[in-house]
């Protein structure tokens, strides 16, 4: 009588159960930290063992999928957790070993985690040499500055126990080809369609070269510039069939180059000279999505972007799905020459350092913005964010037609005051436009030194009252912007002169309000005109 099956109910307890005995058994290994080093790798092999097991009992018994939970777990097992008696033992003991160093605390290092630990599985199943390892730099802080981990995350490679920094993207794929790179596979050469049409299943972007024989200038440039780009996996191939499946509308040519992406704009074609440089740079202008939406771990990519001229679109998730199609359809028509930034206005961390140069941190509606990198200007449409008025808008920021914006307060009422406000809005006709003597405070609520000088301005305004000549004012610099208010510390005093208003006098704000006095006095052109109040 042949042997039953076991149930669905014994196999998930038995592998419940083998998961906590395996659990324990690290906490144990980590606590003890008993010196052998061939423990950590049999850790690993165990580890590997209990996941094909896993794998084959669903195969044979229940076909139950796993979650999205179970599978990062179990790839998150193949991650190796350091500590300070293995670290260095594994590092000196292995040929690549991939380090991520994290804090607990952190949520750019919670956000990359998966990421990482799905790479390590990928190049598991890869055949990688390479050791995906983790260090808790919170809890091994002396381990972490011997690797020379001082922010969270840090990727580092180690090669024969010589470090150099990660320098690739965060997602998971990004993280394979940068590592696959650095270890000896700057390219893969795919020889059939069956092969073509497998990588096309794995990889949502590559750059593909065809070449009629695999040397040449034009083929060590395409291997140079594969070795370089840190993010993009590039494809060799000799066969036009074979590059047809990667690239359907490739021209029938025994040289070409061309980017894939998975995304409305999916093939783009290179049309410059094989040269390394020029290689780079059309794929750097050409490898973001036509809409690229920001987020923690592609941030950097995105501020560093070549492509100077960058729109942000600050809406909520619900919203951008209705404007996602419109607004790739107006990207299309500025490829690389405006980069299209859609931002989840709910998100502080990332859209508040933005909405705060334009004072509208505080909003929830749709917001469009754009910069000028090359000129550090910034722009705001100020109508409604339609499709239409955001192609205008785009087209103005290309041609150069765009007003800057500079932040402004409401303009108050304080004409009658002894010491007038002035705002974005109004620095020109009370500042540059008139016709009076004017001493300006610039000012910031933050600033601990402004209250003292603020204080002297009450004096000083009370001591030349009524004179007709002399405007006395503040402007809250934190809250407004002009062109020509250009003032780097806080807090400053600048006097205009009637009759030069082009050339602001700075003053010291160490002065004493008898030294100010004096200035004024010899500014404009009278000695002590009213009797006035001690200073």
């Amino acid at each position: 009588m042949a042997a039953a099956k076991p149930t669905t109910r014994f196999i998930y307890f038995a592998v419940t159960l083998l998961l906590l005995l395996s659990f324990f058994t690290s906490i144990t290994a980590h606590e003890t930290g008993d010196g052998n080093g061939d423990d950590d790798y049999e850790g690993i092999e165990e580890l590997m063992a209990l996941d094909e097991e896993e794998e084959s009992q669903h195969k044979e018994g229940s076909h139950v999928k796993s979650s999205e939970a179970e599978v990062i777990a179990k790839a998150q097992r193949i991650v190796l957790e350091l500590n300070s008696d293995n670290t260095r033992r594994i590092i000196d003991g292995s040929e690549f070993v991939l380090v991520l160093g994290y804090a607990p605390w952190c949520p750019r290092s919670a956000e990359l985690m998966p990421q990482f630990a799905e790479a390590a599985t990928s190049l598991k199943e890869l055949g990688s040499p390479v050791v995906m390892a983790k260090l808790d730099a919170e809890r091994h802080p002396k381990t972490a500055s011997s690797l020379g981990i001082s922010g969270f995350p840090t990727l580092l490679l180690f090669t024969n126990g010589t470090s150099q920094p990660y320098t690739g993207g965060f997602s998971s794929e990004e993280i394979v080809i940068w590592v696959r790179k650095k270890t000896g596979v700057p390219v893969i050469r795919i020889n059939s369609v069956t092969e073509a049409e497998e990588f096309l299943k794995k990889h949502p972007m590559f750059a593909i070269g065809l070449f009629k024989d695999s040397a040449g200038h034009e083929y060590e440039e395409f291997v140079k510039a594969a070795t370089s780009h840190n993010e993009i996996q590039f494809v060799e191939v000799n066969d036009i069939e074979v590059a047809k499946v990667l690239f359907p509308n490739i021209k029938p040519n025994n040289l070409f180059l061309g980017l894939v992406k998975s995304e409305m704009e999916r093939y783009t074609m290179y049309e410059g000279t094989f040269e390394m440089n020029q290689i780079l740079d059309f794929l750097d202008y050409n490898k973001f999505p036509l809409v690229t939406i920001l987020t923690e771990l592609n941030s950097i990519k995105v501020y560093s972007s070549p492509i100077k001229f960058q729109v942000f679109v600050f809406t909520k998730a619900d919203a951008f799905k209705n404007l996602l199609t419109p607004l790739q359809e107006v990207a299309r028509k500025f490829i690389s020459k405006i980069m299209v930034v859609s931002v989840d206005i709910t998100e502080d961390n990332l859209a508040k350092p933005f909405l705060t140069l334009f004072g509208l941190e505080d909003s929830e509606d749709t917001i469009v913005t754009a910069f000028d990198n090359k000129i550090s200007s910034k722009y705001l449409l100020e109508s409604d964010p339609t499709p239409s008025k955001i192609e205008e808008f785009c087209s103005g920021l290309l041609k150069g037609t765009l007003s800057p914006h500079f932040r402004s307060q409401p303009i108050p009422d304080s004409k009658e005051e002894s010491i007038q406000t002035v705002v974005g809005k109004t620095f020109d006709s009370m500042v540059l436009s008139s016709d009076k003597n004017v001493l300006l405070e610039v000012y910031s609520p933050w600033c601990i030194d402004c209250e003292t000088t603020s204080k002297q301005m009450k004096k000083l305004a009370k001591h030349f009252k009524g004179l007709d000549n002399l405007i006395f004012a503040r402007i809250d610099a934190s809250a407004n912007e002009h062109p020509k208010l250009q003032v780097d510390d806080y807090p400053a005093l600048l006097f205009y002169k009637a009759d030069d208003k082009s050339n602001p006098i700075k003053l010291s704000t160490k002065s004493s309000s008898k030294d100010l006095a004096a200035f004024i006095n010899k500014n404009i052109g009278v000695q002590d005109q009213v009797s006035k109040d001690e200073l």
